[in-house]
């Protein structure tokens, strides 16, 4: 669990925005070395008595030699090894890179992925790569039909733009994710890729005072997150 961007945050109000808490990192023994990063948060209006540990994971980028299905599946171990009450994973499954000598598809790192466990489960989104390495979701402009689906198959959700509501020691808390902000590669290569995110909608879901983890692949959006 190597930190790439950080493990951004962004708290208003009780809305705790998450971003992107690294797997992978291409460096030095990727392989072999793991690092738990901690951040003990307490957001303004969050319940009292309600404690919530959540492990993150994200860039996982499967492909051989650097992030094999046998070496997700350890990190998955070393996850629940922490004993979270949620697993969240936070997209670029797909490796993207050229760096890869062999791919892994889809059902290998789903698969590797099915060993998370959590009281609250494992929830999901999805990160540009996921897009961008599916050629009928470019096209089309929707889907994905390659990441989303392998997940879904092995039991994991996948949000976009769309928010859960769990409970925990009696309080309610709202887990929101977010479409990707850089889903759709233009024609021309100078132009920005097009998001498909909607954090209005999104948080529209939210029928209640009980507070929200904002999932985003992208740390961009923060500052747009308003504070309840």
């Amino acid at each position: 669990m190597i930190t790439r961007r950080g493990f951004m945050r962004f708290i208003g109000g009780s809305l705790l925005s998450v971003a992107s808490f690294s797997a992978y990192a291409v460096g030095i023994e990727p392989m072999l070395l793991t690092h738990v990063k901690r951040y003990a948060l307490t957001p303004p209006h969050w319940p009292d008595g309600l404690k919530l540990r959540v492990v993150a994971l994200a860039d996982i980028h499967a492909c051989r030699p650097w992030m094999t299905p046998e070496r997700i599946a350890s990190l998955a171990e070393e996850a629940n090894a922490l004993q979270p009450d949620l697993i969240v994973l936070l997209g670029d499954y797909i490796a993207g890179m050229r760096l890869a000598s062999r791919r892994v598809t889809p059902p290998e790192w789903a698969g590797a992925l099915s060993g998370l466990k959590a009281p609250l489960g494992v929830l999901s989104i999805l990160g540009n790569h996921d897009w961008w390495a599916d050629g009928f979701a470019q096209r089309a402009g929707v889907g994905p039909r390659i990441a989303r689906k392998a997940l879904e198959k092995v039991g994991i959700p996948v949000l976009e733009n769309d928010a859960v509501r769990l409970e925990k020691d009696g309080h309610g808390v709202w887990i929101a994710g977010l479409a990707d902000q850089l889903a759709l590669l233009r024609k021309k290569n100078t132009e920005r890729p097009r998001g498909l995110d909607d954090l209005d909608g999104t948080l529209a879901k939210i029928s209640d005072a009980a507070p929200v983890i904002l999932l985003a692949h992208e740390p961009d959006i923060f500052p747009k997150v308003p504070s309840r």
